[in-house]
């Protein structure tokens, strides 16, 4: 039962994330894509494992072409850089520029202080508790990607 009510309010918690993601993409005159990009990146940067473009393209299921297109655009646009692996010089990785950055923090700020008011009256037990089971359901999410993808 607790699982069944978990799994809603992951399904509510992507629901709420992906209309919040629609007004930064509207707001910041970006496609939905180009947000869905932005992510990835943010998220394999944050991970400390930084994605290149042909990973992205996999990612979103788009093929070389459009990806190319996109990161053209976005790079244009001051959302995304381009920077050589400092493991593998031969490598180019995609990172969130800093403008991009920038622009992500001004309008993200807010939610961080709405998710911080809604967790400080949780015990540190709680977050871990929950810390936990994110990453057990995150880890979940990325093998059924990988059974998907074969």
């Amino acid at each position: 039962m607790l699982e069944l009510r978990i799994a809603a309010d992951v399904r509510a918690l992507t629901a709420e994330s992906d209309q919040i993601g629609g007004y930064f993409a509207r707001r910041h005159d970006v496609a939905a894509n180009d947000f869905r990009a932005l992510l990835h990146v943010m998220v394999a940067e944050t991970a400390g494992a930084p994605m290149t473009a042909g990973e992205l393209r996999k990612r979103m299921g788009m093929s070389g072409a459009a990806i190319t297109y996109l990161v053209e655009r976005m790079i244009a646009s001051g959302h995304l850089a381009r920077d050589s692996d400092p493991t593998d010089r031969r490598k180019v990785i995609l990172r969130v520029a800093e403008s991009g950055m920038d622009i992500a923090r001004g309008f993200f700020t807010p939610l961080a202080e709405h998710s911080k008011r809604a967790l400080a009256a949780l015990s540190d037990d709680d977050l871990a508790a929950a810390h936990r089971t994110f990453g057990a359901l995150v880890e979940a999410m990325r093998e059924f990607r990988a059974q998907l993808e074969d």
